[in-house]
């Protein structure tokens, strides 16, 4: 009976203080591909319009104005955090005043599946406005219109991957300033309200990840002209949308697209371009799906008379807080190249890259997310805590965990990419960010797929090919052999996270099973000088040897052998080469690692390009791919030697391994403040540090000098358990230590 009060009080609280669930509202006309539609609503507030939040959504994209100023540029993530629901924006509101608000929503629909979208069966919008107690939603008393000038241009659409069209403005249809306080709205329509389910977008999951990043609308550095194109160069491969000032006649079509539209370069697939029909006079535009590229090429009719050509950059909101620079550089150019390849393959999800399929593949964000410990703010960490979500409720019903995703149009396994990120990837995370959370809410998906596999008699795992039977681009893959190791790999990290959340038996069983798999495999498997499956006929394969070492099933005494190999091996793709760099590194091998490092990445290094290309090839793929940015993690956890020893680097490891190198510097962002290390060995071996407050750093320093200073005393240290190093154990703050030669 009380329950029954409760709730017919809380019924009646809310009926007195206005509160109304709002709609989901669309336009009356059908949806159709690449549509766009504006909602308008003057909304009388009272109260203090300070203490405000909006929840706001829509299929696809939104852009928000308030009193005719733009308050959120792009807004909504792509479909969904799951197979059935949406995610929703909440914003507070700069720009509202007490009393009457014009608002004004237009809304981009795409209209189509892609590989990180699924499409609603609406095109519409979704808002709630609440100001203190009081909520303003939309309802069918918004009005709406199809925006008169957008339409889908001739010409080649976008590959399939893509739920985003060309897109294509006439502004002698344009409605100027509709969004303004004064436009007259008279003669649009009434918006049609569509329940969530009817709309298909069930239930709202809530954006945790920032609103981008705005740059502000900048002149380009430098443009050319070539007959009728105005070749225009960006600072560095970016996220942006063109804007131009011309004057015109009516009806001039002027095309813009970059130098990245086909992936390969000149033919190959194709993604998004623009055009724009000039109306009577001087006139702007900026075209507002994003591209990106190196150069924007701008196809000007006769007859118009260019004033300016700019662009406007947004991209994920964190800041590049990381660095490393040393006296290589080539090593410098590559470090710098993989930061500016990994931000240009983040915004909505993780990308592989942002022209041909901006599609969250799962093994390039097991590259991804280790490279934004060391190169990002903290804030970058959210998109990683997004994708592991996305991944474990995008689980298929037979416990298949399948990428990319979200889609609307992609099914199939890649069984070895879901093993690196599942087993790896995840505790990778874990320890960069300390977020326990994220691991007990992955971990039934985990535990689903883990118990998929088939486990022999033998201890070995039943190979499964999934629905695409890759392990890396590249001729030599060893296939069946690769499935035992990341397997292998996959267990004995699962088994820690099971740990961590206290399923003690499930981590039990996981690592019985590995140490099982790891025994059978050596003695069946271990040539004699390399690890080959007994069914495998091709050349040696550097990836298995590498996964090999990083699972731990390699031992100590095959690493001559092993070194051989990856001294004179290189079939891995860029996406495999971060593991061979890594099992070099492990192995005791760095310098080994820099000078293969250095030999395959030198084109990419020696390019003009900014980013870092999908294969080693120039010409074989999209030349900004995010996976290629191994050899950042390779500088700074394994040369500057940083590494977490305790979740969010609370406690972390300092081991630099300089090898030919005579000083390194870097800066680590954590979550407590930025580690920042100086380590030059010209006079001696001098180490400058800063310690975050609240963590604790572990220096290993090297055996071959006699004596060691720390801030200006004399420090007696022990060696670490194998005797190969100095042990200096250091608080937070700022320390300098020296060293004297023997």
């Amino acid at each position: 009976m009380k329950r029954i009060f409760f709730l017919i009080a809380m019924f009646v609280g809310f009926a007195l203080s206005g509160v109304k669930a709002a709609d989901i509202i669309t336009t009356p006309k059908a949806p159709e591909v690449s549509q766009w539609i504006c909602f308008r609503k003057t909304l009388d507030i009272g109260g203090d319009v300070s203490n405000n939040t909006l929840r706001i959504a829509a299929d696809s994209k939104y852009w928000l104005y308030v009193n005719g100023k733009l308050e959120v540029f792009e807004g909504q993530l792509k479909r969904g955090p799951n197979p059935k629901d949406t995610y929703i924006d909440y914003v507070k509101l700069k720009n509202l005043k007490k009393g009457r608000n014009t608002v004004a929503v237009l809304v981009w629909y795409y209209g189509k599946h892609g590989f990180s979208h699924r499409n609603s069966n609406v095109g519409g919008l979704y808002f709630d406005l609440a100001v203190g107690k009081k909520h303003y939603g939309s309802d069918n008393s918004w009005l709406t219109t199809i925006h008169p000038a957008y339409y889908l241009p001739k010409g080649q659409e976008p590959n399939f991957r893509l739920s985003e069209s060309n897109i294509g403005f006439d502004a002698r249809k344009d409605a100027p300033a509709w969004y303004s306080e004064s436009y007259d709205d008279s003669s649009w329509q009434q918006a049609k309200s569509v329940s969530p389910e009817d709309a298909d977008w069930n239930k709202f999951v809530k954006r945790e990840i920032p609103q981008w990043k705005d740059y502000g609308v900048k002149p380009y550095p430098s443009q050319r002209r070539e007959g009728n194109k105005i070749i225009c160069t960006l600072p560095y491969n970016c996220q942006f949308t063109p804007v131009l000032k011309v004057k015109a006649s009516a009806g001039k079509k002027i095309d813009i697209r970059t130098d990245d539209y086909a992936t390969p370069a000149p033919n190959g697939e194709v993604n998004v371009f623009a055009e724009y029909i000039t109306k009577d006079g001087e006139q702007e535009y900026e075209n507002l799906g994003w591209m990106n590229g190196h150069e924007v090429i701008y196809t000007i009719p006769a007859g118009v008379e260019v004033i300016s050509l700019a662009y406007h950059e947004t991209g994920y909101n964190c800041s590049f807080a990381g660095s490393f620079e040393c006296d290589n550089s080539d090593l410098n150019s590559l470090w710098k190249k993989s930061q500016r390849t990994l931000y240009i393959t983040m915004r909505d999800n993780y990308m592989d890259c942002p022209d041909r399929e901006r599609a969250q593949w799962i093994g390039d964000v097991s590259n991804e997310m280790v490279e934004v410990f060391y190169s990002l703010s903290p804030s970058a960490n959210l998109l990683t805590r997004k994708c592991a979500r996305e991944f474990a409720d995008w689980q298929r019903s037979d416990s298949v965990m399948y990428a990319p995703v979200p889609e609307g149009n992609w099914k199939k396994e890649l069984p070895q990419q879901t093993m690196a990120f599942m087993g790896l990837g995840n505790w990778n995370y874990y320890m960069g960010t300390g977020d326990a959370a994220t691991i007990k809410y992955v971990f039934p998906a985990a535990k689903r797929y883990v118990h998929k596999w088939k486990i022999e008699d033998d201890g070995l795992v039943e190979y499964r090919p999934g629905a695409w039977d890759w392990g890396d681009w590249g001729d030599n893959a060893d296939m069946q052999a690769l499935c035992q190791v990341w397997y292998s790999t996959t267990l004995k990290n699962y088994a820690k996270q099971a740990d961590l959340i206290g399923e003690t038996a499930e981590a039990k069983w996981a690592t019985a099973a590995a140490k099982k798999l790891d025994e059978t495999f050596r003695n069946k498997f271990w040539t004699g000088s390399a690890y080959r499956h007994d069914t495998y006929k091709g050349l040696t394969d550097d990836r298995t040897q590498s996964v090999a070492v990083i699972s731990g099933i390699a031992t100590k005494d095959q690493y001559p052998k092993l070194l051989e190999i990856f001294k004179t091996t290189e079939f891995a793709s860029p996406y495999m080469e971060r593991y061979v760099l890594q099992a070099m590194c492990e192995m005791g091998n760095t310098q080994d690692a820099v000078d293969r490092m250095l030999k395959r990445y030198k084109p990419m290094v020696d390019s003009p390009l900014s980013t870092l290309w999908e294969l080693f090839d120039l010409h074989g793929g999209s030349y900004n791919h995010a996976w290629s940015g191994g050899p950042l993690i390779i500088m700074s956890q394994y040369v500057a030697g940083i590494s977490p020893v305790k979740p969010a680097f609370k406690e972390f490891e300092v081991k630099p391994e300089l090898g030919n190198l005579k000083y390194v510097k870097t800066v680590v962002p954590t979550v407590y403040g930025s580690i920042k290390l100086n380590v030059n060995k010209e006079n001696g071996y001098n180490v400058d540090i800063t310690v975050p407050q609240g963590t604790k750093a572990q220096v290993l320093l090297p055996r071959d000098y006699s004596k060691y200073s720390v801030d200006g005393h004399n420090k007696k240290l022990s060696l670490n358990a194998d005797g190969t190093r100095y042990v200096l154990k250091l608080s937070a703050g700022k320390h300098t230590v020296k060293s004297v030669a023997l």
